[in-house]
C-alpha cells in the first residue's frame, strides 16, 4: 500500500483545494491530510483565517478524500509524521516548488500544479474591504497603518486630526487628511480612535450615531456612566464597539489565563502588574499638558486588565496613590492602585517619567506565574513551583505587539456580527470607573 501525505491550512475550502486533494489521493492508496493549527498558522503569518480549526477539519473530512486527518502544530512535524506513518510520498502545491526538497531524504516529494487563479488569500481579499479611518495624532497610529497591511479585508482610508502639522510623513500621505470628523465619518466604515482620552467619549458617540464600527484605544470614556452609554448605543445601532488593549490579543496571554482557570497554580491570592516608561512630559509634544496621556490613562487599562480578568471586578476596596506633576492638577507621573478582593489582593503600578521592572506576577496557593518585562508584550511566561524541577516555560510567537490580532478580531466581529472581542463590557466599565475615581479624588492619596 502506497501512503501519501499533504499539508495545508485549507481555509475556506475551494475548488483549488479539492483538485489538489483529488490528485494527491490518486498518487497512492492511502491519503493523510495535515491541517495546520491556529497557533502554528500564526507563526507562519496567517493571522486572519476565516474558519476555526474544527471547521477546516470538518470541511476536509466531507470531501471524502482523506483516509486520515492530522493536526500540524509545530515546525519539523512533517519529518515526524513521515516517519510515524511510514509515508511513501509527500505532496504539496507547486507554489512550494523546491522548498520541501529536504524531505526527499525520507520519502518521494511531488509538487502538484495548483489550479491557477484560485487561492484562499484571493478569496478573502475579494471580500468587501473595510474602510478604516484613523482618528487622532499619536505616532502610535503609524503602527496601525503598518499592521493593517497584514490583515486581509482592511484598508486605511485616511486620518482625522486637530494637529495635521504633527503627523508623520506616512500619515500625511494617506488619501484623506482632515480635521472635520463629521465629513470624515461619511467616507469610512469604521474608525480606530487614538486621540486624547478626554475626547474619546464624544468621538466614539458621534461615530456610533452615524452607524460606524469603533475600535478605540482604552479608556473608552473617563467615567462609568459614559462608558455604559456607549455600549448601549453600539447595541442599539447594531455596530461593533471594541476597546483596544493589544495585550488581550496576545496568544501567550490568553494561554496564561486558561492555565489559571485550570488551576495550575491553585487559588490565586495576588496579582501584581507594573507598567512604566521614562518618556519625559516635555518630550511628549508641545500640546497642552491636560490633553496628554498621563500615567493612569496611558498604562492603567493595560495594568488593570489582568487584575480584572483574573480576579473579577467585584473588589471590596481600593486605594489610588499618585504623584502629580507640579505643572498640572491631574498629570500623574506615577500611580499605584491597591485592591482588596474577598479572597485576594492586587496591585497595579504605572508611571511616565518613573521606571520600574515591568513584570507581571500572579501568586497562587500551589505556585506562581511570572511574566518578564515588558509583560504587556506577552510572548513568554513561566509557571514556577516550590520544587524548581516542576517549573514550566511557555513561548508563543507575538507579531506586531498583538495589534494585527486585535484588528483581525475587530474585522471578524464586523463580518460575522459575532463578538470575537477579548475584553468584556464589565471590564471596560470597571476601567472607566477607576479613571473616574482618580479625576474625582475618590480613594486617592497624593504624594
Amino acid at each position: 500500500m502506497i501512503k501519501v501525505i499533504t499539508y495545508g491550512t485549507f481555509d475556506m475550502l475551494h475548488y483549488g483545494h479539492i483538485r489538489l486533494l483529488e490528485r494527491a489521493k490518486a498518487l497512492g492508496d492511502y491519503l493523510i491530510v495535515g491541517v495546520t493549527s491556529d497557533d502554528f498558522d500564526k507563526t507562519r503569518g496567517k493571522i486572519n483565517l476565516q474558519q476555526s480549526l474544527s471547521e477546516r477539519v470538518e470541511a476536509i473530512r466531507k470531501t471524502g478524500f482523506a483516509d486520515k486527518i492530522v493536526i500540524e502544530e509545530y515546525e519539523g512535524q512533517k519529518i515526524d509524521d513521515i516517519k510515524r506513518y511510514n509515508i511513501d510520498i509527500f505532496t504539496v502545491g507547486s507554489d512550494w516548488e523546491g522548498y520541501f526538497d529536504y524531505l526527499k531524504e525520507y520519502c518521494k516529494v511531488i509538487y502538484l500544479e495548483r489550479t491557477k487563479g484560485i487561492s484562499s488569500s484571493g478569496i478573502r481579499s475579494e471580500k468587501a474591504l473595510l474602510k478604516l479611518g484613523l482618528v487622532g495624532s499619536a505616532s502610535f497610529l503609524e503602527k496601525i497603518v503598518k499592521e493593517s497591511s497584514y490583515v486581509n479585508g482592511v484598508k486605511i482610508s485616511g486620518i482625522c486630526t486637530d494637529y495635521p502639522e504633527s503627523l508623520s510623513k506616512s500619515l500625511k500621505d494617506l488619501s484623506i487628511v482632515t480635521d472635520n470628523l463629521d465629513d470624515f465619518l461619511c467616507n469610512v466604515d469604521a474608525v480606530y480612535i487614538h486621540s486624547f482620552p478626554k475626547a474619546h467619549y464624544l468621538q466614539v458617540k458621534k461615530a456610533l450615531l452615524k452607524g460606524k464600527h469603533v475600535l478605540c484605544e482604552s479608556p473608552l470614556a473617563l467615567n462609568r456612566k459614559d462608558c455604559f452609554e456607549l455600549y448601549k448605543l453600539a447595541e442599539n445601532n447594531h455596530v461593533i464597539l471594541m476597546e483596544a488593549i493589544k495585550t488581550a490579543y496576545s496568544t501567550a496571554y490568553q494561554r496564561l489565563l486558561l492555565m489559571l482557570k485550570a488551576g495550575k497554580i491553585g487559588h490565586v491570592v495576588s496579582v501584581d502588574a507594573t507598567c512604566t516608561s521614562l518618556k519625559s512630559i516635555t518630550a511628549l509634544s508641545d500640546f497642552e499638558l491636560d490633553k496628554k496621556w498621563n500615567s493612569l490613562a496611558t498604562w492603567g487599562p493595560t495594568g488593570l486588565l489582568p487584575v480584572f480578568q483574573i480576579l473579577g471586578t467585584s473588589f471590596k476596596c481600593k486605594n489610588i496613590i499618585s504623584h502629580i506633576d507640579k505643572n498640572s492638577e491631574k498629570f500623574d507621573t506615577f500611580t499605584k492602585i491597591e485592591f482588596v478582593f474577598p479572597n485576594s489582593v492586587a496591585s497595579v503600578k504605572v508611571g511616565r517619567g518613573v521606571k520600574s521592572e515591568g513584570e507581571l506576577v500572579v501568586s497562587g496557593t500551589k505556585g506562581y506565574i511570572y511574566v518578564p518585562s515588558p509583560w504587556w508584550k506577552t510572548d513568554y511566561f513561566e509557571i514556577r513551583y516550590e520544587n524548581p524541577v516542576d517549573n514550566k516555560r511557555y513561548f508563543y510567537q507575538l507579531d506586531g505587539e498583538g495589534i494585527r490580532y486585535e484588528l483581525v478580531s475587530f474585522l471578524k466581529s464586523i463580518q460575522t456580527n459575532t463578538t470575537y472581542l477579548k475584553i468584556d463590557q464589565d471590564i471596560s466599565l470597571a476601567i472607566s470607573e477607576i479613571l473616574q475615581d482618580f479625576y474625582d479624588d475618590k480613594d486617592v492619596i497624593f504624594i
